[in-house]
């Protein structure tokens, strides 16, 4: 009997992680439930799994900037990233109309995408809970009238709930990219096209804009840059970076330059750009 490859997710089944590992690896897989990024990021680096699926951030809500924090303590590799478009749902237990609702529960990021329609039902109260399809489950299993969950129709699907009101994010072209963690560090089999960075700079003037000039001198086409201090160093950052290659060579010399004049680089990956 062949091994199901073992896949960790922040949160239950039906949830939008759940259908990102499905989406990427196919459904004959076994898939781990956590209820926090903290925990997926340790069963990769002690093994308990072979990859993990990662929110990274949203077209609407931004960047997870803790998961980055993740990915780096337990020492993982971003192998490939997967962009899902976002549509979430209002349900419930069938049988009720949406003036019967009361409360309206989901992960924090979701409710914040859903802005708009909450302010427009000023009678239904948004509460951050753990996950979008958490909720979903607990409503099913507690028969809880007039709470409501945030979530995909997988997860209304799944539990048997009956959707209230569609499409309820306030920006219709709504994506969230996810990334694949694996424990060891890959061999990528094609030329990159895009990487993910930690540059811990030098408390020196300019050097932010110096740093960014090498890139750009380099082709580096930067998508995304996060700063976070140093703890131990007191005014020096580091920088989350996820940039572009326009070729191999060009940001293996980019690298060097930085780590010669400006601060240490760590690689978290290079993989595939998969943004359409």
């Amino acid at each position: 009997m062949e091994n199901k490859l073992k896949i960790a997710i922040q949160g239950v089944l039906g949830s939008f992680h759940h259908q990102v590992a499905q989406q990427y690896f196919g459904e004959q897989i076994d898939v781990y439930g956590f209820n926090t990024f903290e925990e997926v990021g340790k069963s990769v680096e002690n093994g308990t799994v072979d990859f993990a699926v990662m929110a990274i951030e949203n077209s609407i809500a931004g960047a997870i900037l803790p998961n980055y924090d993740i990915i780096d303590r337990h020492e993982l590799f971003v192998i490939d990233e997967h962009y899902l478009p976002i549509s979430h749902n209002l349900m419930a237990l069938p049988g009720q109309q949406l003036t019967a609702i009361r409360e309206a529960r989901s992960h924090p990021m979701a409710l914040l995408q859903c802005k708009q329609f909450f302010s427009k039902h000023p009678d239904i109260q948004p509460v951050d809970d753990v996950d979008t399809a958490y909720v979903a489950k607990l409503i099913a299993e507690k028969k809880l009238m007039g709470v409501a969950a945030v979530a995909s129709t997988k997860a209304a699907d799944f539990y048997g709930l009956e959707i209230l009101a569609r499409d309820i994010q306030t920006v219709k072209n709504n994506f969230t990219r996810f990334i694949i963690l694996q424990k060891n560090q890959p061999d990528p089999a094609n030329a990159p096209t895009k990487a993910s960075l930690k540059i811990t700079v030098r408390n020196v003037k300019g050097v932010l804009a110096k740093l960014l000039t090498v890139m750009s001198e380099h082709d580096l086409d930067l998508t995304k840059i996060q700063s976070i201090p140093v703890m131990s160093k007191p005014w020096e950052y580091s920088f989350f970076i996820d940039t572009l290659i326009a070729e191999k060579e060009r940001f293996n010399a980019a690298i060097r330059v930085i780590e010669a004049n400006y601060g240490t680089v760590k690689i978290f990956g290079v993989y595939q750009n998969r943004k359409q």
